[in-house]
């Protein structure tokens, strides 16, 4: 019986709403009705008028497109960071995704050997691949795959250093997002850290002089995080893995994020590859798809194809390991680097990255105007250099030139109307991710591509302040 006679039913809503029903389902539409109702009596129980017919289907519709909508929502990263963890890191290519979608929509040979009929290994999708990349096909390397680089690091701890000793350098024991930190890792992998040297200073005698019985393998963690600077010593690459070999210990090189490509012949700063790490003299690098990279999260594991069986083999590998998308994303952006000469137009990571300073300064001349209309008289916005940062824990210290509008409150004080400005963005269908800095709430272009500049304009209306 309704408690309410002003208000209709819920069986007599409901037959005003059959497209709603039909593009949510009952059940859903139905609980949507009911909570619309609920709230129009508790608000008339504080002197709220009850809404008529129309405002009560309307509000009705909304409630269930905001259910309907995925939690993991696009957005428009105009942050400045162009790997941005909390916004999804990488973009990947189009390439990548079609890939994805097959694997996703149909059976596919993930563990299945074609060749045979028999059954395959999931690695072997792309082993070859990273090992024609990393060692140009050299038969001793081989490679496997885990869902990311801090799983990559504990797999191969744990595989060849289990109930003993791993030597690592006191400045190298990086701390990465989420407070998780190299010493945690080993201690969960079951091994015993040897810290060598002091925070600035580590010395080859240092990595000598930790060697004993217990000592399973020898250990670099590339700081791509921070940079200690001033009165510093290290060891490189070269030096470590000698002494490691001379010892009969592998040595172990964490990259961290990782790049496959020569990041200085593209005018970026330079960043350290795997290549080099086994050209110096590794055995085992792992590093991350999903950063400088510019495919999906994975850890990747290469080196020696016995020390890589050995991995393998160890039960946290199932654990680890990743999907069939996740494989496929990896295996279409893996073959985008046969292709050098096409990769920064091809892989968005790139591409973001190598942007002409020149192209963000016009698109921004471009949105300006928009963006002023869209503010109002409450609000400046001018157009001024920025610089972004690469993100995701790679190159700490380096930036980018880019181009920022920055949006100024004419009010004395600024500080709810910057945030009022801020939410506005972020509350747009697709969401604005900016940021506010020295009394102004900025928005890096490096970001927005001309390909999205219609769609970023064409929302900026539902902007209300």
């Amino acid at each position: 019986m309704n408690e309410n006679p002003r208000l209709p039913a819920v069986d007599r809503v409901l037959k005003q709403l059959p497209e709603l029903i039909e593009a949510h389902g009952r059940q859903p539409v139905t609980a949507c009705v009911r909570a619309e109702l609920a709230a129009a009596r508790e608000g008339a129980k504080h002197g709220l008028p009850l809404p008529d017919e129309a405002t009560l289907l309307a509000a009705i519709r909304r409630r269930a497109a905001d259910a309907a909508r995925a939690n993991l929502r696009p957005v428009f990263n105009l942050t400045g960071t162009v790997l941005h963890t909390n916004l999804g890191r990488a973009l990947l290519s189009e390439e990548a995704i079609a890939l994805m979608v097959e694997a996703a929509r149909s059976p596919c040979a993930l563990e299945y050997d074609l060749a045979s009929g028999g059954r395959g290994d999931r690695d072997d999708l792309v082993s070859g691949l990273l090992a024609e990349l990393v060692a140009g096909g050299s038969p001793d390397i081989a490679a496997t795959i885990v869902n990311n680089n801090a799983a990559a690091v504990l797999l191969t701890l744990n595989a060849l250093a289990q109930g003993k000793e791993a030597v690592v350098s006191r400045g190298e024991l990086v701390e990465i997002g989420g407070a998780f930190r190299v010493p945690d890792v080993m201690r969960r992998a079951q091994v015993k850290l040897v810290e060598i040297g002091t925070t600035n200073r580590t010395h080859e005698k240092d990595y000598f002089d930790a060697i004993g019985p217990k000592t399973a393998l020898l250990m670099k963690v590339h700081t791509s995080n921070y940079v200690v600077t001033g009165f510093t010593k290290s060891v490189d690459e070269q030096a470590v893995a000698d002494i490691a070999h001379a010892a009969g210990l592998p040595f172990v090189v964490d990259l961290g994020s990782g790049t496959l490509t020569d990041f200085a012949a593209l005018g970026l700063p330079a960043e350290p590859t795997p290549q080099q790490a086994l050209a110096a003299g590794a055995d085992i690098v792992t590093f991350s798809g999903d950063k400088l990279l510019g495919g999906p999260q994975a850890g990747l594991i290469v080196g020696r194809k016995d020390l890589i069986a050995k991995i393998k083999k160890n039960p946290l590998k199932r654990a680890l390991r990743v999907g069939k998308t996740t494989l496929a994303a990896l295996e279409a952006t893996l073959r985008l680097y046969r292709d050098p000469d096409r990769l920064c137009q091809r892989l968005p990571t790139l591409r973001l990255l190598t942007r002409a300073t020149s192209e963000i300064a016009a698109l921004g001349e471009r949105l300006l105007p928009s963006v002023q209309a869209a503010v109002g008289a409450g609000f400046v916005v001018a157009l001024e250099d920025c610089a972004s940062q690469i993100g995701s824990g790679a190159l700490p210290v380096e930036r980018l030139a880019s181009t920022s509008l920055v949006l100024r409150s004419t009010a004395k004080k600024p500080g709810k109307a910057l945030a009022a400005v801020e939410a506005a963005f972020r509350g747009l269908p697709q969401p604005v991710i900016g940021y506010i800095r020295d009394d102004a709430f900025r928005l890096d272009l490096r970001c927005l591509e001309t390909k999205d500049e219609a769609r970023f304009v064409a929302q900026l209306a539902a902007v209300k302040l």
